[in-house]
């Protein structure tokens, strides 16, 4: 009986060993299947060209630029591919995408209703790419937008009708989900003034204000908005003067690997169908902490430098724009008349750093009476009162390519000369800079007198006429209004997502 007794546990053990081992293997089996992310899911429609390279066709034909990024083809039945791309290194991308997996939550079929929802969604799509390619060639602006709204100088646009019809397709269907994940001061806030006040002022809008865009249901979202602020995990996780951007890259890891562990979206797509906003220099090398934030998703930066991994076709440039104390100040809020004369060809103030104002300060710091260029302004002299006596502020890159500056130059109604490289300029998916800018070569600063006085006084009034019009693109208001930064920065990224198809 004894012996019995101890060859029950016995059977036990072995039984339960048994058990375990079929679960494991159940398991493994599980992750396996799961671990080939098929990318054959995802391909971005590649209609949105690379601004840049592409300048001398864009300003060639205004007529041409919307219409060949909504070019129809037969190659897709709603009509939008272009020139798509198709990612095969599905092994080197599903490491990572397993590492942020809760193998259970990926498993999970989608119900039938879920199916109904993203089919009427991509249906939604397929009818607004055909309803932009139309006014794109007809010209005619969609009845939802009214003539007050209508800006009159149509030469700031790459194409009024596409944009306009574009616009009014985002107000009527575009719907934002907004993850719930995260705490303030990192998620769900962010600065609303001073140097990055983009950031907060974009993330409160979105969540706090009386916008049309937020939607509560997931399924009916095109787009989800990662609500963490670069700016105030600098102010919070960094370590002054260490240069060690380590804890910023751990949270924004940690926030993928919770919204793609609780929710299914991230994995449908390996985050193509996402976006983060950052305006602080920081942002593009905090959104490496995950791989497929960093190529696939779509990141809405300030610093966009094209040398530096920002990618024109899906990622979006941002106005920086410096709001002291959370207002515009007052002396720009009513420039002076166009036809005031301004005393001043060129105005400048600014610190040394990067490699372009050493050579715009050596060139002409002090050197010419009509070139008004400072490092550091005379005391007593105001800095917003140069900028409205000046017909061109200076703008050139510091140690990052973007800078506030060039947005004062517009609320100054101050002609911008862009001193850059590799600078993708904000919302210029929809905006023709060379209409109410001038950009020059870093190689022509020398000579940069003599490019301006080359303008004559009837396309300097033209310029400027288009720098009044494009202003109500990069206001900041509260409540935001029609067309304004909030606006244009929100429809840059449904560009990107009526430019990518998903299955």
């Amino acid at each position: 009986m004894g012996s019995f007794t101890a060859f029950v546990p016995s059977i036990c053990t072995l039984a339960l060993i048994v058990i375990v081992l079929m679960l494991s293997a159940d398991y493994l089996s599980s992750f396996v299947s799961h671990s080939s992310f098929d990318m054959r899911q995802f391909r971005r429609v590649g209609s949105l060209s690379d601004l840049q390279n592409r300048a001398a066709l864009l300003t060639e034909s205004s007529d041409g630029v919307i219409v060949n990024r909504f070019t129809n083809s037969t190659a897709a039945s709603d009509g939008v591919t272009v020139n798509h791309f198709t990612n095969s290194t599905a092994s080197s991308d599903s490491v990572t995408v397993n590492h942020f997996t809760n193998s259970t939550t990926v498993k999970k079929k989608s119900s039938p209703s879920e199916i109904d929802k993203r089919k009427e969604l991509n249906q939604g799509l397929a009818r607004s790419r055909a309803s932009i390619r139309k006014a794109a060639l007809t010209q005619k602006f969609p009845s939802i937008i009214k003539n007050e709204d209508i800006v009159p100088q149509r030469a700031i646009y790459r194409n009024p009708g596409a944009f306009y019809q574009s616009y009014a397709e985002m107000e009527r269907k575009f719907k934002v989900y907004v993850y719930k994940e995260g705490e303030p001061p990192m998620a769900h806030d962010g600065p609303c003034k001073e140097m990055y006040s983009i950031e907060g002022r974009f993330i409160n809008e979105l969540e706090h204000g009386t916008t049309r865009f937020r939607t509560s249901d997931p399924e009916r979202a095109h787009i989800y908005f990662l609500p963490f602020s670069v700016t105030s995990m600098v102010e919070y996780l960094y370590r002054p003067l260490t240069y060690d951007l380590v804890p910023l890259k751990q949270y924004v890891a940690d926030y993928v690997k919770v919204v793609s562990t609780r929710h299914p979206f991230w994995n449908r797509t390996s985050g193509a169908d996402h976006f983060m906003l950052a305006c602080h220099d920081w942002g593009p090398l905090v959104s490496e902490a995950n791989p497929q934030l960093y190529s696939r998703s779509i990141r809405g930066l300030c610093n966009a430098n094209s040398s530096e991994g920002f990618n024109p076709q899906k990622d979006v440039s941002i106005p920086e724009i410096h709001l002291f104390g959370g207002y515009l100040p007052t002396k720009l809020q009513n420039p002076p008349p166009l036809t005031e004369p301004r005393p001043h060809l060129a105005f400048f103030a600014g610190g040394v750093h990067g490699p372009i104002r050493p050579i715009l300060l050596d060139n002409w710091k002090g050197r010419d009476n009509d070139m008004k260029v400072y490092e550091y302004l005379p005391e007593g002299v105001d800095y917003y009162s140069f900028m409205l006596q000046s017909k061109y502020c200076l703008c050139p890159s510091g140690y990052e390519v973007a800078s506030p500056r060039v947005v004062e130059s517009i609320y100054a109604e101050c002609i911008p000369v862009i001193l850059s490289k590799k600078f993708v300029l904000p919302l210029s998916d929809v905006l023709r800079w060379e209409s109410f800018s001038v950009q020059v070569k870093v190689s022509d600063i020398p000579r940069l007198k003599e490019v301006l006085t080359s303008i004559s006084e009837e396309k300097y009034m033209k310029l400027k006429e288009n720098l009044r019009a494009v202003r109500k693109h990069f206001m900041l208001n509260k409540p935001a209004q029609r067309f304004d930064a909030f606006h244009m920065i929100l429809h840059s990224i449904w560009l990107r997502r009526l430019n990518m198809r998903l299955s």
